[in-house]
């Protein structure tokens, strides 16, 4: 979590040169050339019906990555991995059949309550950026949703190609906004220290983790990735939140630490991740 924090503080240095869009393709482009060298995904025999699979799950996979970045060129770091984590936060609830959930869905609407943009407070957050996390936050449910049926055979060609796919689906976006400046020396080495900061490494080690802790274990660590990311934003950006907005994400993740930690011994609880590469 560190680790993707750090990734997407460096993610906005890069904005000037070449624009959220153009950052998004060098993190995707890069993280699908790395893991497509890795897995071979072309060594697979695919039925026509994994490839659609896939095809979706790469859309979802790279709207969701550029819906992020669109949203961290106005939104606070913390703030948007807030409303980002309402995505996978929904599909838990939607998985789960203990009525005392509903309560954390009541906690984690009022911490996005208290983000709307109202009053005085309008001028402290931008509505479109509210929107483009909001986004994110819905396709990074979809990216779950879908990641799991894609990972019943071939897990890992299957996420190479979808990084592909998502690839080609902000090539266009990005080379509208940046053009050849992706294609400097400095803009490579950026790019390829991006992937690795924000998708390779933490990837890497949340696979690790999962194979030593349990489950709810897990989704109750990945529940804190809000405020390491407020605090990075803060460290690295020179971000400073307010009272109401800290409030906002200490809400967002008390449900999602409720939610992964309420299920019973013995029993899988529903996902709330892990991040998406």
């Amino acid at each position: 979590m560190a680790s993707l924090a750090a990734g997407a503080s460096f993610a906005t240095q890069l904005f000037p040169r070449v624009g959220a869009t153009g950052t998004t393709l060098l993190r995707v482009g890069f993280a699908s050339l790395l893991l497509l060298i890795f897995w071979r995904p072309w060594r697979v025999r695919w039925e026509r019906r994994e490839l659609g699979g896939v095809l979706l799950f790469g859309l979802a996979l790279g709207g969701m990555n550029l819906c992020f970045y669109l949203s961290l060129r106005t939104v606070p770091l913390g703030v948007a991995i807030a409303i980002e984590l309402l995505g996978p936060l929904a599909v838990a609830v939607t998985h789960s059949h203990r009525s005392r959930d509903f309560i954390w869905i009541a906690v984690a609407a009022a911490g996005i309550a208290l983000l709307l943009p109202m009053g005085d407070f309008a001028r402290s957050l931008d509505p479109r950026g509210l929107g483009f996390a909001l986004a994110a936050g819905a396709l990074w449910a979809a990216y779950i949703v879908l990641g799991k049926r894609v990972a019943r055979r071939n897990p890992g060609p299957a996420l190479a190609l979808g990084l592909s796919v998502g690839t080609l689906l902000a090539l266009p976006f990005g080379v509208m906004t940046a053009g050849s400046h992706l294609l400097t020396p400095a803009m490579l080495g950026a790019g390829l220290a991006l992937a690795l900061l924000s998708s390779a490494l933490p990837y890497s080690l949340e696979m690790f983790a999962l194979r030593r802790l349990p489950t709810q274990t897990f989704g109750v660590l990945l529940s804190l990735e809000p405020v390491l990311g407020a605090m990075s934003g803060w460290l690295f950006l020179h971000q400073r939140l307010g009272a109401i907005q800290w409030l906002a994400i200490l809400c967002v993740v008390a449900a999602s630490v409720g939610v992964a930690a309420s299920g019973m011994p013995g029993e899988e609880p529903p996902p709330v991740g892990p991040e998406p590469p």
